[in-house]
């Protein structure tokens, strides 16, 4: 049973998440350069394979594409093409860094560590992935 890895891509820094062996939770993993996500995909569904990715479609709030949407598109792409036997889901991402910040208020996490996009990235990914393993989709995967 593999586990299932999202990504909150951005042109700099992407946030990383994946859920634990049972695909119950979602966790924070990891933050990256952007050129290095598809080398880190492919690493760790060796070492742990995947059972499915899930990405944030980054749109805006009249649903219209973003600067970063077209780089998306392009990884979709890529992922599918380098991992045909893994399914790629697309999930809209609107309004996840801001549920990143609360979370992040809520769990008590000081000013300091809220300012860390790092963070606020990995956070958001989580939440991305929590989302897709909440719809009818993810309880497919799942």
């Amino acid at each position: 049973m593999g586990r299932i890895l999202a990504i909150d891509y951005g042109n700099k820094r992407v946030g990383l998440a994946v859920t634990d062996p049972s695909r119950i939770i979602a966790s924070p993993l990891d933050t990256i350069h952007s050129q290095d996500l598809l080398a880190y995909v492919l690493a760790y569904h060796r070492r742990e394979p995947l059972a499915a990715i899930v990405v944030g479609m980054p749109r805006t709030l009249l649903n219209e594409p973003t600067d970063v949407t077209s780089a998306v598109v392009g990884l979709l792409r890529r992922l599918r093409k380098e991992l045909p036997e893994v399914p790629v889901h697309e999930i809209d991402e609107r309004f996840t860094s801001r549920m990143a910040h609360a979370a992040m208020l809520a769990g008590g996490l000081g000013q300091k560590a809220r300012r860390d996009k790092a963070t606020v990235d990995r956070v958001s990914a989580a939440i991305i992935l929590q989302s897709f393993l909440e719809s009818p989709a993810g309880r497919a995967v799942a």
